[in-house]
């Protein structure tokens, strides 16, 4: 009967109110959020059920005026945090585009398959996520041709080309109008220093590259010298963020602006004093993560840091002994070659002449003995590792038929005993004893394969090529004769017929 009733009246009025409460001092305020019902309408009778907990925005408030008095009988202490807008995925992409008049249904999927094969981009739960390549070209794409990378400029030029299709404008107009303006740009462009151009992207992207640090401090102060400014610079290798004192001062880091405690964020890092060389030891941060390095010489020893080791809490202990690698471990008992163990792609080995064993942990690379290297590397083999090669060992030596000249020896083949002055190798008779040969019979066995192949094999083929050669005019010659015989036979048989038939 309410709803019924009520479904009959008027509509409430309801006002969103935010009020701010002071104190007289006016050194302490509150808020409070909700909803200031001005005319109470269908309410007086009837409201829909609410669930238990209310949103601050639904909270009934008293209808106050400015420069009232109230009195405060409950304060709630809360915290809002705002988020960011979600990232692009692939779905939300097109449907901007598609909002924007940007693109075709047949050209979406070639445009994020251009962000992604240019590496403009790179994915996370689904989502498009900005690498430093990409917001380095939107910068310089915004500041240098501000025009065309406007969606209006995008959607206009695409309802242009239906006007082309269509044929109710000249494709030739078309681009004569976009080549003047297009080649004017290019041209203004191409007249800029690159100084000029790193200027005004670290204009742009500033923010992003120079954060600000929250002390009040100047972002882009060298952290390494007293006087310089850090900047964008480029290399063969890409862009990275360097300083102006260069090369008095060295600093340089990765585009994109480090946080915590990383050595990223307080740029390279002085360990300390290597004790034997006295040159200071670094922690740097390079493409491919942090390393440590000793000196600054044109080509310093460097050592990455391994997995699991933290740039933040590196000593100068730990890395003189990542600098102190390749470790010699020993000299192996059974050809005295040297055992090295050593950082490498795929963690911590040991090696011993081309065997390499993995061994556990990084600590195992400075602290492993002799014994326990024989002992992997010897697993290592057992179980399918390759052997380092060696020469086979010869049955029998005979002495050279003439001074200087090569030692004979007897030797097991794969296909079965041989003899061998080096450079010629002649298989014995079938049943012979290698071990009972004679010096005499072992040269007469050189002597007759040296003879034989000093006959060589190429004349033979040359004869028997030169044979089938003479024999393909022969067979061409039979062929043609037998072609007219085989054409007269049809016509001795169609006489007979003639002939029976009269």
């Amino acid at each position: 009967w309410k709803r019924a009733i009520a479904s009959q009246m008027e509509q409430a009025i309801v006002e969103r109110t935010t009020i701010d409460l002071v104190d007289a001092n006016g050194r302490a305020g509150l808020r409070a959020t909700g909803q200031v019902v001005l005319f109470d309408g269908f309410f007086a009778l009837y409201q829909e059920g609410r669930d238990d907990e209310e949103d601050e925005d639904s909270r009934r408030l008293p209808n106050l005026k400015a420069g009232d008095s109230v009195v405060a009988t409950d304060i709630a202490a809360t915290q809002h945090f705002t988020e960011p807008p979600p990232r692009y995925s692939e779905a939300t992409l097109v449907k901007k585009m598609e909002e924007l008049g940007i693109g075709r249904p047949s050209t979406y999927a070639s445009v994020l398959t251009v962000l992604r094969d240019r590496e403009y981009v790179h994915m996370d739960k689904n989502r498009f996520i900005p690498d430093d390549k990409g917001r380095l070209v939107t910068a310089f794409l915004e500041n240098f041709f501000a025009k065309y990378v406007e969606y209006d400029f995008t959607a206009d030029l695409e309802q242009r080309l239906d006007l082309v299709s269509s044929g109710d404008l000249g494709w030739r107009i078309l681009l004569r109008e976009f080549w003047e303006d297009f080649s004017k740009a290019i041209a203004d462009t191409g007249d800029l220093r690159t100084s000029q151009v790193l200027d005004a992207i670290n204009d742009s992207l500033g923010p992003h590259i120079f954060p600000d640090k929250g002390d009040g401090s100047d972002p882009r102060a060298c952290p390494s010298c007293v006087d310089g400014r850090v900047s964008l610079k480029t290399s063969k290798f890409g862009a990275f963020i360097g300083c102006s004192n260069y090369p008095e001062c060295r600093y340089t880091r990765q585009l994109t602006a480090p946080s915590g405690d990383s050595p990223e964020a307080s740029g390279d890092r002085n360990l300390g004093s290597d004790p034997e060389t006295g040159l200071d030891v670094w922690l740097k941060a390079g493409r491919f993560g942090p390393y440590v390095q000793l000196g600054d010489g044109e080509k310093p020893k460097r050592s990455s840091l391994p997995k699991g080791w933290s740039a933040a809490d590196l000593e100068l202990e730990r890395a003189l002994r990542l600098l102190s690698l390749p470790r010699t471990v020993g000299a192996h008992p059974e050809d005295g070659e040297p055992i090295v163990a050593n950082l490498g792609r795929f963690g911590p080995y040991v090696q011993h002449g081309k065997t390499y064993a993995n061994v556990g942990t990084i600590e195992d690379v400075f602290e492993i003995g002799l014994n326990r290297a024989v002992t992997v590397l010897a697993e290592k083999l057992a179980g399918g590792g390759r052997p380092q090669r060696t020469a086979a060992a010869a049955l029998q030596e005979f002495a050279a038929p003439a001074e200087g000249g090569p030692v004979i020896k007897v030797m097991a083949g794969r296909y079965g005993p041989y003899v061998t002055d080096g450079t010629t190798n002649a298989t014995l008779p079938k049943g012979q004893d290698p071990g009972t040969i004679t010096r005499e019979a072992a040269l007469a066995l050189i002597e007759a394969r040296v003879a034989m192949v000093g006959v060589g094999k190429k004349k033979p083929a040359k004869k028997a090529s030169a044979a089938k050669s003479s024999a393909k005019p022969a067979a061409k010659k039979a062929a043609t004769a037998k072609k007219p015989a085989a054409k007269k036979a049809p016509a001795k048989k169609a006489a007979a017929k003639k002939a029976s038939g009269a």
